[in-house]
């Protein structure tokens, strides 16, 4: 089966610098607390991807026609096609009390924002730290292990993929839609109402739906807040439910 741009896949990978064998990302939860990327709050599941939407590396995008489904396949991204070379021009030393006066203590591989970019530090010495402004990837050979697990034909895995993407943290299962004519009613399980951005993610599920499936023109969500019914009612309906049950078995 090929793959080709505008195609919906289900896919898992696990990424690495090539000089170094270091991991840097993943989608497998195992994998990530292997090699200490672990980060608590975030979903490591096998992540959807619509082929020439950007939605990961251009570079792996660009590959993803050539992979097999089912397939575990390495794929080698140089770095001109990854995050360029690294500039020389973009390491700099700053003054130490510059940062401390921010109250930023540095250590060696600290992220840092340092006047509105992001920099590593790459060394302390002297009353001086030497910060890098190239990417953290910059000047390294990406290798991307991919399998492709699934290929969604159906509009509605499609749906289901596109609401889960915006809603990673509530179980796909839970959202219940329908399609009525030209329009997408979408039914948010009560675990959804307070997700933090949770009307961004709205409307970027309304938006997917309506650029990916074009007979969708409007979309639809609906929250139901249902009350609990008190204790002494329930328990005065269990009540009158056993009396019944009684009074139907002393006349048989």
């Amino acid at each position: 089966m090929s793959l080709q741009k505008g195609d919906f896949l289900i896919i898992d990978y696990t990424a690495n610098v090539k000089e170094t064998g270091e991991i840097f990302d993943t989608t497998v939860e195992e994998t990530a607390k292997k090699e200490h990327l672990y980060k608590e709050g975030e979903t490591y599941e096998p992540k959807l991807v619509v082929i020439g939407e950007g939605w990961v590396l251009k570079a792996l995008d660009e590959s993803l026609p050539t992979v097999e489904i089912g397939k575990e396949t390495s794929i080698e991204i140089p770095q001109d096609k990854a995050f360029g070379p690294r500039d020389p021009e973009k390491i700099k030393r700053v003054p130490l009390k510059q940062l401390l006066a921010k109250e930023i203590n540095p250590s060696l591989g600290m992220r840092i924002d340092y006047g509105g970019k992001m920099a590593t530090v790459r060394a302390i010495g002297a009353g001086r730290v030497l910060l890098d402004f190239n990417p953290p990837l910059a000047g390294r050979t990406l290798v991307y292990k991919v399998t492709v697990k699934k290929k969604l034909e159906k509009d509605d895995e499609k749906i289901v993929a596109l609401i889960h993407r915006r809603t990673p943290a509530v179980e796909e299962t839970k959202f219940e839609f329908a399609c009525k004519g030209k329009s997408l009613h979408i039914e948010m399980p009560e675990e959804a109402f307070y997700l933090e951005g949770i009307q961004l993610a709205k409307r970027g599920i309304a938006l997917d739906a309506q650029r990916f499936l074009p007979e969708i023109t409007m979309v639809k969500f609906t929250e139901t807040f249902k009350t609990e019914p008190k204790k002494a009612e329930t328990e005065k309906t269990e009540e009158g439910q056993t009396e019944k049950k009684k009074a139907k078995a002393k006349k048989a």
